[in-house]
């Protein structure tokens, strides 16, 4: 059985890339229809424009991981008789997308007050690098650069290390996260009152969410900026045990935990009890560094899970996914295009206990342009 609550939802995604694309790609899980305008002869940045030089049948694997289970339609947004077919389509959509940099779908004509116009029950949804109406907002919204600006790059890594930037594209998964939020909540206000919305958010507003717990300590503290640990990094402000830890074959992360409790099961003679885990991070944690370095991970994680110490492997992806355990929870699987057979993922989350699967991969450029003829309930 699949479970598609959304079905029925028509989304029409001018995004390109990763943050707008995030939303639609949740939405199309959920069971909404969802077209991809894409520009004419190019298509989408991310089928091309990657790190990554591996390539499924010509587009990036960044392009088939975030936009499976959509459709693609190639138009000319500088072009009447393309607008037109476009409009078409807005005509019968219930949810728009679109992650230009500020001032550029408007000029395009498709900004939130002309389709509100056009079509006033329409949930639009727009996400910025740095939003409008400040000093960034014609910068380049990019997720590496929104890192950078937001603060987040001096939380992680040790005392001595420069800036750590976080090794994968946060910001534009969060802010595309925050936006399917606020999509889902106007869609469902329009359930209740036919009205439609805007939402708007940004890089820069996700990424300063995600450290909402940290910031707000900053802001209510003394003002001063927190210390990296030089010994078993892994949070800025946490007090020993917490850090990542090097071991004879390998790394184990230990979490918050009485000290005692710990160098009891560690077997390790230096006593904590005199010691501050604040005041004394450093001492405790090279203590500890040195402990463990002596002894494999697989030895210490059965004293610590039979003791009920919160600890961890540090695994590599070999190693999570021969655990098992993501294919158990149905996050694994395979969608085709033609009779290619793609490994991909699937939405992380089930709905009355089902994990919803989807069968088709990242479409094509324009191969569903038969739409912009024959429009969403005649093709």
């Amino acid at each position: 059985m699949i479970n598609n609550p959304l079905s029925g939802i028509k989304v029409l995604d001018f995004s390109q890339f990763l943050a707008g694309p995030y939303a639609s790609l949740r939405l199309a899980d959920l069971g909404a229809d969802v077209i991809k305008i894409e520009k004419s002869g190019t298509g989408d940045l991310s089928r091309y424009l990657y790190v990554s030089d591996t390539v499924i049948d010509g587009d990036s694997t960044i392009f088939h991981a975030i936009n499976r289970n959509k459709k693609s339609v190639e138009v000319d947004l500088k072009s009447d008789a393309d607008k037109e077919q476009v409009w078409a389509l807005i005509d019968e959509a219930d949810v728009v997308i679109q992650n230009f940099r500020p001032g550029v779908i408007e000029r395009l004509g498709f900004g939130y007050d002309a389709v509100k116009k056009r079509k006033p029950d329409i949930v639009y949804g727009s996400v910025s690098g740095y939003g409008v109406g400040n000093a960034w907002e014609k910068l380049p919204g990019q997720d590496l650069l929104a890192q950078a600006r937001s603060g987040i790059m001096w939380l992680s890594g040790g005392a001595n290390d420069g800036p750590v930037a976080i090794g994968l594209p946060i910001a534009d998964i969060l802010a595309g996260a925050a936006l399917t939020q606020g999509l889902l909540a106007l869609l469902f206000r329009r359930e209740r009152t036919g009205e439609g919305g805007l939402i708007e958010t940004s890089l820069i507003e996700a990424i300063a969410d995600l450290q909402f717990e940290l910031l707000s300590t900053f802001m209510n503290g003394d003002g001063k900026m927190p210390e990296r640990p030089h010994n078993a990094p892994a949070h800025a402000f946490l007090a020993a045990p917490y850090g990542v830890y090097r071991t004879r074959n390998g790394h184990l992360a230990i979490a918050m935990n009485d000290l005692t409790k710990l160098a009891d099961c560690l077997k390790l003679e230096a006593s904590f009890q005199e010691m501050d885990n604040f005041k004394h991070r450093e001492a405790i944690k090279a203590e500890l560094s040195a402990h463990l370095e002596a002894g494999d991970t697989e030895v210490w994680m059965e004293a610590m899970i039979a003791a009920d110490i919160w600890a961890a492997p540090v695994m590599d992806w070999d190693e999570t996914l021969n655990s098992g355990v993501l294919q158990s929870m149905g996050m694994l699987q395979d969608v085709k295009r033609g009779e290619l057979n793609i490994k991909a993922m699937s939405m992380p989350m089930r709905i009355d206990g089902e994990q919803n699967k989807t069968s088709s991969a990242a479409p094509r450029l324009g191969q569903d342009n038969m739409i912009l003829s024959k429009g969403w309930r005649g093709r």
